[in-house]
């Protein structure tokens, strides 16, 4: 729902400081372990009992949401479309839209290489350094929270220069930067992998963090522009431009965020499950596979801005063509795409310089 030339700092703001809580967690539970353990539980029993306090206050918020949440900002989704307000797409459309656009394959690879392994740093960060440098275990705790900790300001940051990289050099800004960002965080991991100094290796980690935090602020800079199909609200929503619900790109989106969780499942599966790698060792070869998930966005091209090599179409493509695309001409006559052709002319900015001498907008653009 954020606007597109602030899209990436919204959505930096937001995942970021929900990741807050990764950094918290390694300081947090440490402690909640230790007090239950001197209030009588033994070690074992006082581990379990901390995730139960964990899961509590996980329920607490699910049932917040669920009862003092509001689908839209008018009202629920299924009040809508019992009043006819709203249009329900068919699953099938959705779905097909959204598998069929590489872009969206793309994204979620390259996503598992930056969220995926700030993830897989949370899990494993804490015990790298309380085993290779035998620092106690409350110090590994706070050295842990710092990694995720750095999202108060970097993820959100990721965003921020996504978005003023595209105001100056529209998509490919985008896309370059986050090319760049991402490389680099691969090669910060590899040299924490090698590093044997605890003063080096908090530094390097901490700047590995900034990198790995702000490529996820920055794919999700491009994420919103990759489909636009909406299960679209009809009478008074079609001048309203909030009251839409994602179809598409939600299902976009999902599969980028997903990418990130399975990223992060299938590096500590074969990085650091068991005794076939050193820890040290695994976060190198962690920082060479970020490395070479990052190069297909090589492969990332938007026929109306271009991609990291190549500019636009010669064929004179538009925002309206592009989007308009996921509509069938069926559907563009009973006006389901409406919501798509005013974001079309909002991401106009994604031409960079260009916009400024950009034509008036072609026929069929919302007025």
């Amino acid at each position: 729902m954020f606007s597109a030339p602030v899209v990436g700092t919204a959505n930096g703001l937001s995942g970021g400081w929900g990741n807050l809580g990764g950094g918290a967690t390694q300081i947090l539970m440490p402690y909640v372990c230790t007090i239950i353990h001197q209030i009588g539980a033994t070690k074992f029993t006082a581990l379990r009992i901390a995730f139960f306090i964990s899961a509590l206050f996980q329920t607490l918020s699910a049932y917040s949401v669920f009862f003092l949440g509001q689908d839209l900002p008018d009202s629920n989704f299924s009040r809508l479309e019992k009043s006819g307000d709203k249009h329900k797409d068919k699953f099938s459309k959705v779905l097909y839209q959204a598998i069929t656009n590489y872009r969206g394959w793309i994204l979620a690879l390259t996503y598992g290489y930056c969220f995926g392994v700030e993830l897989t740093v949370d899990n494993i960060i804490a015990q790298y350094f309380y085993d290779r440098f035998q620092v106690n275990l409350h110090t590994a705790g706070i050295i842990a929270a710092s990694f995720g900790s750095a999202n108060i300001f970097s993820r959100p940051l990721g965003g921020y220069i996504s978005d003023v990289m595209a105001s100056r050099f529209g998509m490919r800004g985008r896309l370059w930067t986050l090319f760049v960002f991402q490389i680099l965080g691969g090669l910060f991991c590899v040299l924490l992998g090698r590093l044997g100094s605890l003063s080096a290796s908090i530094t390097v980690m901490l700047v590995f963090s900034v990198f790995v935090q702000a490529s996820c602020g920055l794919t999700y800079g491009v994420v919103p522009f990759v489909s636009r199909r909406y299960d679209y609200a009809l009478g008074k929503a079609l001048s309203d431009p909030l009251l839409v619900r994602f179809a598409s790109l939600g299902v976009i989106s999902e599969l980028i965020g997903g990418g990130g969780s399975a990223g992060a499942v299938l590096t500590q599966v074969i990085f650091f499950r068991g005794s076939k790698f050193k820890t040290e060792t695994g976060i190198t070869l962690m920082g060479i596979m970020i490395i070479c998930c990052t190069l297909p966005i090589l492969l990332l091209y938007f026929p109306q801005w271009g991609g990291l090599f190549w500019g636009p179409s010669s064929k004179g493509i538009t925002e309206e063509n592009y989007y308009m695309t996921e509509w069938t001409e069926e559907e563009q006559e009973k006006g389901y795409h409406r919501a798509s052709l005013k974001f079309a002319e909002n991401s106009k900015g994604e031409r960079g310089k260009r916009v400024s001498s950009a034509s008036a907008p072609s026929k069929g653009t919302a007025e």
